[in-house]
């Protein structure tokens, strides 16, 4: 989700197939994690999608941010204005829009259970800790900050601190400190080993029947540990992450070899857009489908689902119109070039 799509007023890379397969999953994933939790507190119960949600969770976030590292090098060594303009101003300005949006929906309720100072209370304690599902986007802009202060820095001694910070762990109740230190790893790797997992995922691709046998081996695997109880664990937490991500380029760079995948694909382009968006068709879906009867892993179903496509028509909606600031950044927030001037002989 760095590099998150292709709206958003940000110029991207020459696009990667396996890579936007790989960002559709993620956000997918994403979308079901909240949505099946959301309707489970709702019941009171689990539902069967609670396994598909738990079997993810070691590499769902590991994956999104093995994958926004991955073009970093492109860009890290860009002058510092050019550098928080894509990567930190960008980031900012969806996050004060989308944090607002979802207040202005959340306010009543807030205001009911906190009182009006409450409701301003939490909207400016969201400047400093994450508000609600958008800690990602709150996150990303500070790790790209970290990595080009470190650019410097020999990568082993960066990533072995990294390493030891998601082994830890770390759980200070803060949200900004507590991610950090759990996801920095996997975000640095995707910066360091980018042409590595390039190569690992073009070898996935000429090699099909073999790496499809070791994502069987690797889901085995992975669901031993979840379900085993033992997915936490320092150590095995790191290690789960680090090979359900590469799990998931296998899967995305397999995917990319057919067009049968394309809705995924185009997901992927607009995983921003999702992200941002999802809670409104989630919210409203799940308030309707939880009264029908349905089977509660059905309705976890439908509520995902709607989350999705109900961010992907509001985007289609907008896109056009005035209300395109939603998802593309206007001129105005954006960090204005310096005119340079040269010297002019004296006559």
């Amino acid at each position: 989700m760095a590099q998150m799509g292709t709206v958003l007023g940000q110029s991207t890379p020459a696009r990667v197939d396996w890579v936007d397969y790989a960002k559709g999953f993620c956000i997918v994933m994403v979308v079901m994690m909240h949505s099946t939790l959301g309707v489970e507190a709702v019941a009171g119960r689990e539902s069967w999608m609670h396994a598909l949600v738990a079997f993810a969770k070691p590499f769902r976030m590991p994956d999104f941010f093995l994958i926004s590292g991955l073009f970093l090098a492109r860009v890290i060594d860009r002058d510092w204005r050019s550098y928080l303009d894509r990567k930190v101003l960008h980031f900012a300005y969806f996050y004060l829009l989308w944090v607002t949006i979802q207040f202005g929906f959340k306010a009543p309720g807030l205001a009911a259970e906190h009182g009006t100072s409450g409701v301003v209370w939490l909207y400016a304690e969201a400047f400093i800790e994450p508000f609600g599902t958008l800690w990602f986007i709150y996150l990303l802009p500070i790790f790209f900050v970290v990595t080009k202060l470190a650019r410097n820095v020999p990568p082993i001694v960066i990533f072995l601190i990294a390493a030891a910070l998601e082994i830890a762990p770390i759980q200070s109740g803060w949200t900004v400190i507590d991610e950090f230190a759990g996801r920095f790893v996997y975000f640095y790797s995707g910066y360091i080993l980018a042409t590595h997992i390039f190569t690992f995922a073009a070898q996935v691709q000429a090699r099909p029947l073999p790496a499809a046998g070791l994502l069987v081996a690797w889901a085995i695997l992975n669901g031993v540990f979840v379900f085993g109880g033992l997915a936490d664990l320092p150590f095995i937490s790191l290690a789960l992450g680090a090979v359900g991500a590469a799990a998931v380029v296998a899967v995305s760079a397999l995917m990319a070899r057919s067009d049968g995948f394309a809705a995924l694909r185009y997901l992927g382009r607009n995983s921003i857009v999702v992200y941002l968006a999802f809670f409104l068709g989630m919210a409203a879906s799940r308030a309707v489908l939880m009264k029908t009867g349905l089977e509660l892993g059905t309705v976890a179903l439908l509520v995902t689902a709607s989350g999705i496509f109900g961010a992907l028509a509001w985007f289609w909606a907008v896109r056009r119109t005035p209300l395109r600031f939603l998802f593309e950044r206007p001129a105005w927030a954006r960090l204005k070039r310096q005119p340079k001037y040269a010297l002019q002989p004296a006559e």
